[in-house]
């Protein structure tokens, strides 16, 4: 008897910036990646941060097949509607992870994502530091929460088969070379790796470094930068085994 295909089909983009003006390629994109077995959107769902331009996710997912889970990004707060975004979003159909973790079952697989938006600081050896100024002081902490909330979150789905992280912010390096080395510690920081090598999660995407390397990896955990403009326009797919855990092919 053959073996029962227990592959997943994963399927992410980041910075969709979504607004009247691209609804009709986002809607095409969506119905180009209908094989799908899930979908990981890295932040930036819209282009001015209010509730009218997440509605149009909501649209243009509404006839999938498969779950949708999202973070937030830089763009989705700009206009204090975080809130509402998150509310709209999640009543239209959208699992939005806000330092949370959620478990599917997928052909029989129990896949466990963890949402985190990760936050800024820099990459080895030049960290911002805990140190000086409160406004400051407040950026670095604001990214241990986000540390913490994503070591909570591979916790919780340490026992299923595939697990996948889905953030904003990159959490190395290599995966925002292209952009200019000025602007690196606003890309992210890599004091969101350790918990990710400590966990060994499957697969990381990561969007907001729109002129950055699309492959990286920290340790043997794959990482994917996801930016919409990264990919060229196009929803990138990957395809995981379970219960098999490492780097993608």
């Amino acid at each position: 008897m053959a073996e029962e295909d227990r592959s997943i089909r994963v399927a992410a983009v980041g910075d969709i910036h979504c607004r009247e003006a691209n609804r009709e390629p986002l809607a095409r994109s969506i119905a180009a990646i209908s094989d799908a077995d899930l979908l990981l959107i890295a932040g930036d769902i819209t282009s001015h941060g209010t509730v009218e331009e997440a509605q149009i996710l909501c649209e243009v997912t509404a006839g999938v097949d498969f779950p949708v889970f999202a973070v937030l990004g830089n763009h989705d707060l700009h206009a204090g509607q975080a809130k509402e975004i998150i509310e709209t979003l999640r009543a239209g159909g959208i699992d939005l992870l806000d330092g949370t973790s959620a478990i599917s079952e997928i052909k029989g697989v129990e896949v466990g994502v963890v949402g985190s938006r990760g936050f800024v600081g820099g990459f080895a050896p030049h960290h911002l530091p805990d140190f000086g100024e409160p406004s400051l002081r407040a950026v670095y902490e604001e990214t241990s929460r986000e540390v913490s909330a994503l070591e909570a979150g591979l916790s919780e789905v340490a026992t299923c088969q595939i697990r996948l992280v889905v953030l904003h912010y990159s959490p190395l390096r290599a995966t925002v070379e292209g952009e200019p080395p000025e602007i690196f510690p606003f890309l992210g920081s890599d004091r969101m790796a350790r918990p990710l090598l400590e966990h060994g999660p499957d697969l990381v995407v990561h969007g907001h470094a729109h002129e950055g390397t699309h492959e990286g990896s920290i340790g043997e955990v794959p990482v994917r930068n996801v930016s919409l403009p990264v990919l060229g326009g196009e929803i990138w797919i990957t395809e995981l085994g379970a219960p098999v855990h490492g780097p993608i092919p």
